[in-house]
């Protein structure tokens, strides 16, 4: 039996272990998936001496915290400095991987029309750093939106006709809108969003977030973060079994 996990806080709607676990079965593959729930990242040492698990993901909080505990990291989490995904080499290292990045262009990429030059990016944490290294390599101008803005960023407060008029590409890096709390969602002025705009919001639970809808009625196409975390999976499996 090869166990897999996911490293994390408050993890109990874990996309990774419904996912993986559904993909052992429907496989027959004799594989376990567990939540590793930690309160702080200094445990995740513990978790190595305790178990003898062959690969991890690893969510919010701990994708930027993770790397003083990794050995080495591949060329993408080194640019993107996060990682959400860990192989157990042969030799007993730990190496750290992004595929949250490879996932948001699979997701993406069916759906971008030449005018998407240029995107806003809603938030700034450990996701935002994925999407920006994605759009980076797309050639896709981007700028960070963020309530406390620092340089060459811009708050939401910023937002208005002659920005939104630029930037037809926007994604939603924060958690705004997540299950249970629907009803709210990033301070866009939508009234500003129009056909041209292509608005990617990383929560998949709702499947249509408040951002979605509001930005949809005026006629944006909308997508949710279901397809990016079924690719990122599919490639952190592909890591673990290469």
């Amino acid at each position: 039996m090869r166990i897999y996990g996911l490293i994390g806080k408050n993890i109990d709607y874990s996309f990774s272990r419904k996912y993986f676990s559904e993909k052992f079965s429907s496989e027959n593959l004799k594989c376990e998936y567990r939540n590793f729930d930690i309160p702080d990242i200094e445990k995740f040492p513990s978790i190595i001496r305790e178990n003898e698990v062959a690969g991890f993901n690893v969510t919010i909080p701990y994708k930027e915290a993770i790397i003083p505990y990794l050995d080495q990291l591949d060329p993408h989490s080194e640019k993107i400095k996060a990682v959400n995904t860990i192989n157990l080499e042969k030799n007993g290292s730990l190496t750290g991987y992004n595929t949250d990045y490879w996932g948001f262009l699979e997701a993406l990429k069916p759906h971008l029309k030449p005018h998407h030059q240029k995107a806003l990016i809603l938030g700034t944490g450990g996701a935002s750093k994925a999407i920006a290294y994605a759009l980076e390599l797309l050639r896709i101008d981007y700028r960070f939106v963020s309530r406390n803005p620092e340089e060459n960023q811009i708050a939401y407060s910023d937002l208005d006709g002659e920005i939104l008029g630029n930037y037809h590409l926007i994604i939603n890096c924060t958690p705004l809108g997540t299950f249970p709390d629907i009803d709210i969602s990033p301070n866009v002025p939508f009234q500003f969003i129009s056909e041209k705009h292509l608005v990617f919001d990383l929560i998949y639970n709702p499947s249509e977030t408040k951002l979605m809808r509001l930005a949809a009625e005026n006629g944006a196409k909308t997508l949710n973060g279901l397809q990016m975390l079924i690719f990122q999976a599919e490639k952190a499996w592909k890591i673990w079994n290469s």
